[in-house]
């Protein structure tokens, strides 16, 4: 089985005091890769729960914790001598684990290993977040790269990502021309890797109809009473079409018939179990962009073109930001709605997306960018460009 890419960097911190947390949307391969990581251990004492059974979590429930740290070395026939590494999946169904994580990393050094579904659980539902004493990775769908990866396109696993702006000098026209279709896919069912690794399109379009499904029946279940899950539903709905706009709240507010801090709770939700993203706007002042107002993207454009059929633009657009995550964070910048640059990289690098870009893209890129101080700009063109700009143009099939 394909290992994802983040894999190398939890194996790097295995023998760490602290717990590892790997949290993402269901379905895109947390229990698959925690597996992965367990049966790296080879004969080292380990055990395995899985909390959506109700009955693995009995032995965490006994109220003196030296008797679960008994039971935990009875079980994994083991002594005190030896490490005992503890894998939990989907901890969020029982809260009170975190209290035990703790004192059990404390008192006998016990490493876990744990998935959650979501930040916002942990935020919101977990009494004690584990400060200091974990590691947090976020496992998004399939990258574009992972997808090549796990289609065999490609042969390698290396999670090292270029610096940005030394993709130019990957690209060639005869992988452009190779991974067009390919690309064409991705956007419209995007990287949950059981949509990937399918090939009939039926069927692809069943397991995105069923993940969105196991979102509402599962995950909001837990959060939210059944009023909250139906103004999610209609929330939802709102915010596919505005992807890549810039939210008005009070409009949102208005056509849902719900008061603000009730959106900006519902988003907060949506945000915290990785449904959408929410862009900042871009500002030299952290207090400017907190305040600020914020763009709407979905974690994956399968679920996107699930929900609501957008243009080829906004559909390009969401991958790409969804695409830049992994170089760090992103803002945008819009000044009074005429002027706008859609995505800026570490406060560096200014970043236009077009189906097709073109010379004046880029030369109205380049005044916006210099104008706020940004020396580095980059287009990235879903199409192949003239020659003249193509050393400031990126494919998204690169990044």
């Amino acid at each position: 089985m394909k290992k994802r890419f983040i894999f190398s960097e939890l194996i790097k911190q295995i023998n760490h005091k602290n717990a590892l947390i790997i949290t993402g949307m269901r379905q895109v391969g947390k229990t698959t890769l925690m597996r992965q990581v367990f049966d790296s251990l080879k004969n080292q004492p380990k055990l395995w729960f899985d909390f959506d059974n109700p009955l693995e979590q009995i032995i965490f429930e006994d109220i003196e914790y030296r008797n679960i740290y008994a039971k935990l070395l009875e079980l994994s026939n083991t002594t005190k001598k030896e490490r005992l590494y503890v894998f939990i999946d989907e901890i969020q169904n029982y809260p009170e684990i975190t209290k035990i994580i703790k004192y059990l990393i404390d008192h006998y050094k016990v490493k876990f290993v744990l998935t959650g579904s979501s930040n916002y659980y942990l935020k919101n539902l977990f009494p004690e977040s584990l400060s200091g004493r974990k590691f947090l990775y976020y496992l998004p769908p399939l990258s574009f790269t992972e997808y090549l990866y796990f289609n065999n396109i490609v042969q390698t696993n290396n999670n090292s990502a270029l610096e940005f702006r030394k993709i130019i000098q990957q690209q060639d026209f005869i992988k452009y021309k190779k991974y067009q279709v390919l690309y064409s896919s991705y956007l419209q069912y995007g990287g949950f890797p059981e949509v990937v690794t399918t090939q009939d399109t039926k069927t692809k379009e069943q397991i995105l109809d069923n993940i969105l499904k196991s979102f509402f029946e599962k995950d909001l279940k837990i959060l939210s009473d059944y009023k909250d899950i139906r103004d999610l539903r209609d929330l939802i709905l709102l915010l596919a079409p505005r992807v890549g706009s810039l939210l008005d709240i009070s409009k949102l507010a208005s056509e849902l018939g719900l008061d603000r801090p009730k959106i900006y709770s519902l988003l907060e939700m949506l945000q915290g179990t990785f449904f959408i993203s929410l862009l900042p706007k871009y500002s030299k002042s952290i207090d400017r962009s907190v305040a600020g107002g914020k763009k709407v993207y979905f974690t994956d454009t399968g679920l996107l073109n699930t929900i609501s059929q957008l243009n080829e633009a906004q559909i390009l657009e969401n991958s790409v930001i969804n695409q830049l995550n992994k170089y760090g964070k992103i803002s945008f910048y819009n000044q009074r709605n005429t002027v706008e640059i859609d995505a800026i990289l570490n406060k560096k690098i200014a970043i236009e997306i077009k189906t097709k870009a073109t010379g004046n893209d880029l030369n109205k890129l380049e005044k916006i960018s210099l104008k706020l101080g940004l020396e580095q700009y980059f287009l990235i063109s879903r199409e192949l460009v003239s020659p003249e700009i193509q050393s400031q143009v990126i494919y998204p099939q690169f990044l």
